[in-house]
């Protein structure tokens, strides 16, 4: 048996997420069934592939990863191909390698990157509706940039965790967890402490805001209670300055609405050397 690492990008608009979900069309499960189909004539494998987070329904991935082994003989570049022709078009796979038996796309994972995106225009294409969220009211942009820099860092974040605590916490247990989390040796299980490397937001040509975020970990919905949290900041909703107290806050109603899932990307996932993987 070969252990394999595939790189995926995805469009989610019309996925219930990553993981397979019984009668609904799941990023996880098309890709399940495509290696079916590439190798059960010859090989009759079916592995269910792991993914380095658990993206939810409508959020899009620029840079996914997963994992499986396989115990057939194929070239990774003929493995990528033969993916490519049988997925559907809203997948593709960027990468495919062998890689050793430790890697796990979940496990070994050690920081990931989400990308949010905004549109600030007054007519949004419809080629472009789909993977940004319209905002069109006035913003303060040097209130949301510094609520950005506000949470870089280790901090405590249940307040802008989903708003069912079961779920937040199912987050942190492994495989069976519901969450954009990665999992890390260093964070203690069903913590809601994470660390955040960057958080900045920048102005893009063609009405854009985007904001990119970069972490050890994120709990379910964190990335986009982020991003809402901080629209209501720009808005005037909440006070310029007032994230440290929302994070201190440690309740879900302290901070703002859960940003729409289209404008959510999974920018990338970093692992600690690339030469062993």
């Amino acid at each position: 048996m070969q252990n394999w690492k595939l790189t995926l990008t995805y469009d989610g608009t019309n996925y219930y997420g990553w993981q397979v979900q019984p009668g609904l069309p799941t990023i996880q499960g098309e890709l399940q069934a495509a290696i079916q189909r590439v190798l059960s004539r010859s090989w009759g494998e079916a592995p269910l592939p792991q993914g380095s987070g658990r993206t939810d329904a409508g959020v899009h991935a620029l840079g996914q990863v997963a994992s499986f082994e396989l115990g057939a003989p194929i070239p990774p570049e003929n493995l990528q191909r033969a993916l490519n022709r049988t997925l559907p078009d809203a997948i593709r796979v960027l990468e495919s390698r062998t890689v050793p038996a430790a890697f796990h796309a979940r496990h070994s994972a050690l920081a990931k990157t989400y990308e949010y995106r905004i549109y600030r225009g007054q007519l949004c294409s419809p080629f472009l509706a789909p993977y940004v969220h319209p905002c069109r009211w006035p913003l303060d942009f040097d209130a949301m940039r510094d609520a950005a820099s506000s949470v870089v860092g280790e901090h405590d974040f249940l307040s802008l965790a989903a708003s069912d605590p079961d779920i937040t916490l199912r987050s942190e247990e492994g495989p069976n967890g519901d969450s954009e989390s990665v999992a890390n040796a260093n964070t203690p299980a069903r913590s809601t402490i994470r660390t955040i490397f960057s958080s900045e937001w920048t102005e893009s040509p063609g009405d854009l805001l985007t904001y990119r975020v970069r972490g050890n970990g994120f709990l379910h919905h964190m990335v986009r209670n982020l991003v809402g949290t901080m629209l209501e900041i720009g808005r005037g909703q909440f006070p310029a300055g007032s994230m440290p107290t929302i994070l201190a806050a440690r309740s879900r109603s302290a901070a703002g609405p859960t940003a729409p899932a289209r404008g959510l990307f999974l920018h990338s996932v970093e692992y600690p050397d690339d030469s062993l993987i």
